[in-house]
């Protein structure tokens, strides 16, 4: 088990989420735009906001990589099968707790359940499991993230269990 291999598969892993969701964007299963719900925290200029939103994505994707890689040390175990049930688990807690409740309270320009009527958010809150972004959205971030879990997990066993 490596550190190294644990942040480049969390490199690789952040690539195919992040590209896994802008096409289930692009294609219309989800109206979700994670680097315009991060960037727009810092300007509310589009173009800005997108560039800041991708690279906070992937520094959080590193961040969450080490996170993956402390769970994998802890229990002295790291492979693909384990690193997809933390993707379970970090799908839930992204869609839960993280996008769904925390930004939209931190968010200046998105909408929250306390936001009142003469106030003009630029971005509709995420929900609760991402459910104000349609459906599919939920069952795209869990696909992604079961992924991102996947290639972390096995590029930290050093792919030994893939084969």
């Amino acid at each position: 088990m490596s550190l190294w291999a644990a942040l480049a598969g969390g490199f690789v892993g952040t690539i195919v989420l992040t590209s896994s969701m802008r096409v289930a964007q692009e294609v219309g299963l989800t109206r979700m735009d994670i680097p315009l719900l991060l960037g727009t925290v810092f300007t509310a200029n589009r173009s800005r906001a997108n560039v800041v939103g991708y690279a906070l994505h992937f520094v959080n994707g590193l961040l969450f990589a080490l996170l993956y890689y402390a769970v994998f040390r802890a229990v002295g175990h790291a492979g693909w099968l384990f690193g997809l049930g933390l993707g379970a688990v970090h799908a839930l807690f992204a869609g839960g707790a993280l996008v769904g409740v925390l930004l939209p309270a931190v968010h200046p320009r998105m909408g929250n359940p306390w936001s009142d009527a003469e106030e003009t958010p630029l971005l509709e809150s995420p929900g609760f499991l991402l459910r104000n972004y349609g459906s599919r959205t939920a069952m795209g971030n869990l696909g992604a993230h079961l992924l991102y879990g996947a290639i972390v997990g096995g590029f930290a066993g050093h792919l030994n269990s893939w084969f």
